[in-house]
């Protein structure tokens, strides 16, 4: 039986630990400042090797960008399509691996270039679409996390970078070169000028200050759920900040946490959901900065009209020193994150539920 199943002796360890663990207050539990702020930094770095493969596709030329993924990974694609949508005709497409296994797409030729993200390097479903799209003679440009593992092999790619963590920081670095490399961004320099020197400190900051709020709130949703664990939190969301809406309601509340959530772009909300919200529904919104910032607000308006229950994270709440407004919605997103590690943070402790415990993914076959 994996570790990570519930019946294991170290999950039980676990449980018990979590257990004993102290619920009393704060305690930035979870939170290495220096070790965050040298993940963000190190990422960061990785610009020069991303310029430069970026520069031999631009040059040797291609059809269509194509930013593929399942889960989690599919989620950041959108984030970046969405970042780019306005801003460049730069052709990106995002495809999901399992659709394209099934689907095909006729777009994506051999004259396209696949870029995607994995943690584990051995998610089956990339596997088999890279098999797919080499065989066409696709270029493929991969982040992979996890070294010596299979997707690290190099039939599977043309290009690789290694380094853990940070897939939407890595994406969108991606995504600013094509935009500069397009005459789509001027200001590139800069950029990241500020970048690099404050997004790490920033995001730090966000965590430490939102950890009061995220403890308060795991406190109460956790007793929500105690009371009445088949009704669902909405979780909602609109640009950049929608595939970080989705991928946490299924990757974290759902895979993690064994919760049960629903996700939801915010102009869609007007579309049916906004029939079942009732003073008691409980829900989550997400408001960035980017230019879909008027769509979520519009859904925390109706909420304060009709509802008792919303838990709103608006990242225009935390400073980020150094870093220009006008920035700022390309960054929301990471604000985002920062504020949800915390939430995840003291959900683990009040659930007494380790957050790499599974239940079923990668734990049979199916």
């Amino acid at each position: 039986m994996d570790k990570n199943h519930p019946s294991s002796e170290e999950s039980k360890q676990k449980i018990e630990a979590l257990k004993a663990e102290s619920k009393e207050s704060p305690s930035l539990r979870n939170f290495d400042r220096q070790k965050k702020i040298d993940s963000i930094n190190g990422a960061l770095a990785l610009r020069p090797q991303i310029e430069k493969i970026i520069d031999e596709v631009w040059e040797a030329g291609f059809d269509n960008i194509f930013f593929v993924g399942i889960g989690g990974t599919w989620a950041s694609s959108m984030q970046l399509e969405v970042y780019m949508r306005g801003k460049s005709n730069v052709p990106v497409y995002v495809e999901n691996a399992a659709e394209y296994l099934t689907t095909g797409n006729k777009k994506l030729t051999d004259k396209s270039l696949v870029i995607y993200s994995t943690v584990s390097g051995t998610t089956a479903e990339m596997i088999e679409f890279c098999k797919a799209v080499k065989a066409q003679g696709t270029r493929i440009f991969a982040f992979v996390d996890t070294p010596d593992t299979e997707l690290t092999k190099p039939e599977y790619q043309d290009y690789l970078i290694c380094y853990p963590e940070n897939e939407q920081l890595k994406f969108y670095m991606v995504g600013n070169y094509l935009m500069f490399k397009n005459g789509d961004f001027p200001d590139y320099d800069e950029y990241n000028k500020q970048m690099e020197a404050s997004l790490a400190e920033g995001l730090a900051n966000v965590e430490e200050a939102a950890d009061e709020l995220g403890f308060n709130f795991a406190k109460s949703e956790v007793e929500r759920i105690k009371k009445n664990p088949a009704y669902p939190r909405y979780f909602v969301g609109a640009g950049n900040h929608y595939g970080a809406t989705y991928s946490y309601a299924m990757c974290y509340w759902e895979e993690q946490m064994w919760i049960r959530t629903k996700s939801i772009t915010a102009p869609e909300f007007f579309h049916g959901m906004l029939e079942v919200i009732d003073e008691d529904t409980p829900v989550t919104v997400f408001v960035g900065e980017d230019e879909q910032r008027v769509l979520s607000e519009r859904v925390v308006k109706f909420l304060d009209k009709v509802n008792d229950n919303h838990f709103v994270i608006d990242t225009k709440d935390y400073d980020m020193p150094g870093i220009d407004e006008k920035y700022r919605g390309s960054i929301s997103h990471h604000i985002l994150r920062a504020v949800n590690n915390r939430v995840d943070a003291y959900m683990e402790l009040f659930l007494e539920h380790p957050l790499n415990m599974r239940r079923y993914y990668r734990q049979i076959e199916y």
